[in-house]
């Protein structure tokens, strides 16, 4: 069979201009400066010189002209059988000059600089103690989710299509109706669920809807970073309204004094992010009196209560008030974050708002996964997988608990167990900068989260601290995490000169 050759395409090269003549100037010229812009990288091959000059209809002369000019100043290399390529850029060669300075560059609005600011609090941390949601060891899901993947890929019905359902495939919907009204006590039918990107586009989702121009939130103080970036990025860092919260969770009466009118109340209620309280019984009620006294709206975050280690767990607070709540459930954090399958639970009315809202955000869900964990839940593949990895994780958070009281310096760091959930908490000494000691963490291969940027600016909450994951780490990996940690922290304590 004849070999086909292989031609290389150079679109960054402009028409070289025959009235200005010295064509093999011209087009060296282009070369420099299609490798000066990073158009054409070290190594990137160059055509052969007759499909070149065919391509720029000149004489192939021109182009060995060209190509031997750059050779000898450095730009290109060439070596018999291999070929032209790009060679780096010879060290005198000037800056390429900057496109400040032909003109003034339009300053980008506020938004993006917050958004640079989300980018660098939310960035994934590495798969190393201890950081949250690492499905390894014995928290990874089995060989079921493989050989279910496998099966259900193989199929029809999770075969390339065109546009999917906005709402989300109904037997994934169906199967997840059935679970959270038995695991959470959540009261709906299929027809309200809408299939989500995790818990993030969940939460984008209900500001969008629920929230006018001019309508205020509350917002818990501390609260989920994810949740105030999107709010702020909204444009509507000053209609948040920070509730601080207590052992009981929410403070609701401090809500009410603070922004009686507020349109939609976001919570964690049955685990406090970060600090891990549940919400008690008592405001819960004044919560849900609160929405239905005001018309208001509750968007309930529970996004891992499935994972609890002591104590009867709390129903979700959708089931006590269903048409004031929009539910928010994820299965980031039972089976692992990469999935991006999340829900929300809607009042049937407003459904059709969330799915328009969807729809402009990236039009429907991917399809073959919900083909998979509709077929993981409804064949009882998840129930199983749930009971297993908690008790990994509850055997992982002790493990955790007596290392971190063993290393960590007591009169420097105080370890808040947390008894639900995949991460505990570490309060410092005040003096001690948690954002600063999170950096150097990463440098050290300890992936920690610092609690403080979790507290508004304003109030005075604000305490440092970090945030813990635990999960399928090995014991010898999070007693050589947890060693370095208690250096780290002496280490900050220590007066500077």
């Amino acid at each position: 069979m004849p070999r086909t050759a292989n031609r290389i395409e150079l679109p960054v090269l402009a028409p070289l201009d025959r009235g200005a003549g010295r064509l093999g100037q011209q087009l060296a010229q282009q070369l420099r400066d299609a490798i000066r812009g990073g158009a054409l990288r070290p190594g990137d091959p160059l055509p052969a010189t007759r499909h070149l000059a065919a391509a720029l209809k000149v004489a192939r002369g021109t182009v060995v002209e060209a190509f031997e000019l750059l050779v000898a100043e450095g730009w290109l290399a060439s070596k018999a059988g291999a070929g032209t390529t790009v060679a780096r850029p010879p060290p005198a060669d000037p800056p390429a000059a900057s496109a400040g300075a032909a003109g003034f560059v339009r300053p980008l609005p506020a938004a993006a600089a917050r958004y640079a600011a989300v980018a660098a609090a939310l960035y994934p941390l590495p798969a190393a103690p201890f950081a949250i949601s690492v499905p390894t060891g014995p928290v990874a899901p089995d060989d079921s989710w493989r050989k279910l993947s496998n099966r259900v890929r193989a199929s029809r019905a999770a075969a390339p299509a065109g546009y999917a359902d906005p709402q989300g495939l109904r037997p994934l919907r169906a199967a997840i109706a059935d679970y959270v009204r038995k695991a959470r006590s959540v009261a709906c039918e299929a027809d309200q669920v809408v299939i989500t990107a995790g818990t993030q586009q969940g939460l984008h989702l209900a500001s969008a809807v629920l929230l006018g121009e001019n309508d205020q939130a509350w917002v818990e103080d501390p609260a989920y970073v994810g949740l105030t970036a999107l709010l702020e990025g909204g444009g509507r860092a000053s209609r948040i309204v920070r509730v601080p919260v207590d052992a009981e969770g929410l403070r609701v009466e401090e809500g009410v004094r603070r922004a009686p009118h507020a349109r939609v109340a976001f919570v964690t209620p049955s685990h406090q992010y970060p600090l891990g309280m549940p919400m008690s019984m008592a405001r819960r009620e004044a919560l849900l009196a609160w929405a239905r006294a005001r018309n208001a709206w509750i968007v309930e975050d529970d996004y891992d209560s499935e994972l609890r280690y002591a104590g009867h767990p709390y129903p979700a607070l959708q089931g006590m008030g269903g048409r004031q709540v929009i539910y928010l459930g994820t299965f980031s954090k039972i089976l692992f974050p990469s999935l991006r399958i999340g829900y929300l639970i809607a009042p049937a009315d407003l459904v059709a708002a969330f799915l328009g809202a969807r729809i402009t955000l990236d039009r429907h869900p991917p399809t073959a996964d919900q083909h998979v964990l509709a077929a993981f839940i409804a064949e009882g593949l998840l129930d199983r997988h749930v009971r297993r990895i908690r008790q990994a994780y509850s055997d992982s958070r002790l493990a955790l608990i007596d290392l971190l009281r063993t290393h960590l310096p007591a009169e420097l760091a105080q370890v808040q167990p947390i008894d639900q959930g995949v991460h505990l908490l570490v309060w410092l000494r005040a003096a001690i900068d948690d954002v600063a000691l999170a950096r150097r963490a990463a440098d050290a291969g300890v992936a920690v989260r610092p609690l403080s940027v979790t507290y508004g600016e304003q109030g005075g909450l604000r305490r440092s601290g970090l945030i813990l994951g635990f999960g399928g780490y090995p014991v010898d990996r999070m007693t050589l995490a947890a060693q370095r940690l208690a250096r780290l922290i002496r280490d900050a304590a220590r007066p500077r000169d």
